[in-house]
């Protein structure tokens, strides 16, 4: 069986959907192949692993209610290879948005769910998920709590002669847990998830969320996008820019 997994984030790096479709692959048995979609020129390539594939997975951020527009084209193109190839598919949809609610991808698995129908390929259902922000969250705590118990490792094997002082790798165990807490209604359907793949299952539409007060997400969120803000130099994007001047086309008298 080959499963292909498709992320479908516009972003280069630090993508929730990639993110989350790789933990979706952990689980998934059998043949694999990841594929990221972000550019036209990555249309033949995926429609060509998808040709002899009997499972595929979307993975993808929610924008405005619905996919984002760079995959429409690719959707179309897919739909004419499937109806034209005649090709039994089984889809399934990791759906991610930067609201609290995952109920909030409900539109988006309409759009996906009637894909599949005017392909002519078997919808299996979707996972959708709030709050996919606080997945790079979580993987970027994961890193520095990492680098924080190295450190100290290393500073009592210099002051105390301790060659693995065991207290530095207990707390981080005890932060590893306390972090996989916060997506562990994620983590539990995702391995569902893979579980029907593996089985070739229908899924339905099922939706999760970070396990966080609303309040306290909305301060975390705020503060990951800021931080990520400054370090791609998007904070002050287009204050100082060279700016072209727009022309104006007077109306003929």
């Amino acid at each position: 069986m080959k499963t292909v997994l498709i992320d479908c984030s516009p972003r280069k790096r630090l993508s929730a959907s990639g993110f989350i479709m790789r933990l979706t692959g952990l689980f998934v048995l059998g043949e694999k192949k990841k594929e990221k979609l972000r550019t036209p020129a990555d249309h033949e390539r995926i429609l060509d692993e998808i040709s002899d594939a009997e499972t595929v997975v979307f993975s993808m951020p929610l924008y405005v209610d619905g996919v984002p527009s760079h995959l429409l084209p690719f959707l179309k193109k897919m739909e004419m290879f499937c109806r034209e190839q005649n090709k039994d598919i089984n889809v399934y949809v990791i759906a991610n948005n930067g609201f609290i609610e995952g109920k909030q991808n409900e539109p988006l698995m309409r759009i996906m769910e009637n894909f599949c129908d005017r392909s002519g390929i078997k919808w299996c259902g979707g996972l959708g998920v709030g709050g996919g922000v606080m997945m790079n969250v979580m993987r970027i705590l994961l890193v520095v709590f990492l680098g924080i118990a190295l450190l100290r490792t290393i500073l009592s094997v210099i002051n105390e002669g301790l060659f693995f002082p065991v207290r530095p790798w207990i707390v981080y165990g005890k932060q590893i847990l306390e972090v996989l807490a916060l997506g562990c209604g994620i983590i539990t359907f995702d391995i569902w998830l893979a579980v029907c793949i593996n089985r070739k299952k229908e899924y339905g539409k099922h939706y999760t969320r970070i396990m966080l007060p609303s309040f306290i997400f909305i301060i975390c969120a705020d503060i990951f996008f800021t931080i990520i803000s400054v370090f791609q130099g998007g904070i002050f994007r287009g204050w100082f820019s060279k700016k072209k001047p727009t022309q104006i086309i007077s109306p003929r008298s």
